[in-house]
Formats: structure tokens, sequence, C-alpha cells
């Protein structure tokens, strides 16, 4: 019996253990994986800690995957798709096609939608089974720890801005400049954008100098992030990415007449803005999930061409556990990646 190995959790909230699986054919439309590297992302805990419905144990998480086909399943050999080739799987792990958001071709909001370590085994393991719908091909450009955390941190935050009503030579802010952030601020820049980091400190503005932001806001000094962004004439965008109500509600005032804030950030906690804030200046509050895979791949695209990438630690799989209480403490400064060469 051919067998791999993976980082499980047998219980909420368990410890993660190294685990022999026999490795499986994929069904029709799918693929089998050679995972090479697997990004540590903080919304994997939705699915360690059973803080989404549906979550079954042992449980293998993992969404920022990168990788080598290795098998296809029935159907997946008539698509564009070969053994070989160089592959990357993210938030988005496959869509149903039948719901409502899927027939407006919105998939990455389908009422159905697959995530890995969710609705099956994700990359947490040197192989996975994924559809060929969450496929997104890795520039070679890319390596395989780069390309990992692009197919979430990396989306998310590229199309957040790329989507956004900002336009080149706009101001846009980036709030919090860690996992998520220090990817905006890049991308932001290499869009045209004119850039504000905002982060808690005086001493990260050098940080977000070499990131390429073209103002910094220390967002603990004595003048308020609003009135701040207000003097240098207002954001036509904010990027929000730290996980903070309090941090994104601050940065509403700080908009210029239909301004947009593009929340990422997740957190649990209401967002502390008025109706009054928005209405007067015709500011709009929009939650921005990942990408499609297709987004996947223009953003890894879009990297390979600006020479945006991300700042990652290497962990081998068997420190899985160890890298991912890292994570979780906030010890970690960028994104914690699995490698399993």
């Amino acid at each position: 019996m051919n067998t791999y190995r993976a980082a499980q959790v047998a219980t909420a909230n368990g410890p993660f253990e190294i685990v022999d699986r026999e490795v499986l054919r994929p069904g029709p439309g799918h693929v089998r994986i050679a995972v090479e590297a697997c990004g540590i992302c903080h919304s994997d805990d939705f699915f360690v800690s059973a803080g989404m419905p549906g979550v079954r144990f042992p449980l293998v998480p993992g969404h920022e995957v990168a990788g080598r086909i290795e098998e296809l399943g029935e159907r997946a050999e008539d698509s564009n798709w070969t053994v070989g080739d160089r592959v990357a799987v993210g938030w988005f792990g496959g869509s149903c096609g039948h719901c409502t958001p899927c027939r407006q071709g919105d998939f990455v909001v389908c009422d159905n939608l697959e995530i890995p370590g969710w609705a099956y085994d994700g990359g947490f393991a040197e192989e996975m089974i994924a559809p060929i719908d969450a496929l997104a091909r890795i520039p070679e450009a890319l390596t395989a720890t780069d390309a990992g955390p692009m197919a979430c941190a990396g989306v998310t935050t590229y199309n957040g801005l790329r989507r956004s009503s900002a336009r080149p030579g706009d101001l846009v802010a980036v709030l919090g400049i860690g996992g998520l952030g220090h990817l905006g601020v890049q991308y932001a820049v290499a869009m045209g954008f004119e850039t504000v980091a905002i982060a808690r400190g005086a001493e990260k503005a050098e940080f977000a100098k070499q990131l390429g932001a073209h103002h910094y806001i220390d967002s603990t000094g004595a003048t308020p992030v609003a009135e701040a962004l207000l003097s240098l004439g207002g954001a036509k965008a904010v990027l929000a990415t730290a996980g903070s109500s309090d941090a994104i509600a601050a940065t509403a005032d700080g908009m210029t007449h239909r301004g947009e804030l593009v929340v990422i950030g997740a957190s649990p906690d209401p967002l502390g803005i008025s109706p009054f804030q928005l209405i007067q200046r015709g500011r709009i509050v929009r939650g921005h999930p990942s990408g499609t895979a297709q987004d996947v791949q223009d953003a890894m695209a879009f990297s390979a061409l600006h020479a945006i990438r991300p700042m990652v630690e290497t962990v081998p799989l068997s420190e899985a556990d160890r890298a991912y209480q890292k994570m979780l403490s906030g010890a970690a400064r960028f994104r914690m990646v699995l490698t399993t060469g």
C-alpha cells in the first residue's frame, strides 16, 4: 500500500500529529497533487477550532497549496491539465456550478463553496486531491513557497485592490502591514496608486518605505488615522487587512467622497461605523472574499511581472504543530509555510 504523510488534528483545537495515509486515486474531474509547499493562514483556525459548521475530524487543513499534478482522474484527462503541471489551490477549492451565484458567474461566493481543509483534506500533507476548477497554473518565476501564500493572502489583497473603485494616481491606504498587508502595499504601488501604509508604531515606517509606500501613518500616534488621511487629500479606497474592527472603523472618516472601505481582515466584532458617516459622503463599505482559481492565476502572473513576493518562514511538514502555534500566537511576522521536500 502506497502511503503519504499528513499533519492532522484529531479533535477541535488538538495538536497536530504526523500520520501515514493511503494514497487514493482522484475521482472524476479531480487530480491528485504532490504538495511541495502549503502556507499556514490564520483562517485555518476557523476549521481547527471547529468554528465553521460541518467540520469533521480528523482534519487536515491547508488552503495555500503549491505542488505538481501527479495523477488525473476521469474527465480531468480531457481538460487542459497534464501530469507534471505546477498548480496552486487556494481558499477557492471548487464550486457547485448550479446555485444562483454560480449561475451568475460569481463562483467565489458559491452557496456550496468547497474550501480545502473543510470540504476535503487540505495541503498540510505530501499529497492532496482537488477538483480541476480549483487549479491555478503557477508561473515559472515563482517558487512553490512563493506561490502557496499567493493562493489566499496574495489573491485576496490583489483582487481587493483591482476591484476597488480606485484608479491609478488615487490615494489608497492599506491598513496593516503583516501577513496580508505587506503584500497589499506592494500591489497598491505596482498598480499605480499613491500608497499609504497604516500600522501600529513609528518603528514600522522604515519597513513601509521598503515595501514602496509613499506615506506612513502610525495609528498609535497623536494624530487620529482619519485626520492623517484627510491631510493627504483623503483615501479613495482603504484596504483593511488588520483583523481589528476598531482599527478598521477608525479609517472611515479618512476616505474621500465616494470612498470605498474594502474589508478583508476577519474579526467577529461589529464595525463601529454609523450610517451618517456613510450617507453624508456617499461612502461604501464592502466585504471582499478571496478569488477564483483564475483570480489566483492572475495574482501570481502580476506578482511575477512586478517582482512581488510574500515574506515567508519555511518549516518542514514534520514541525506543523510548532509552525501553526507560532502563527496563532502572532509571533510569525508574515507567512509560515510548510514544505515537504
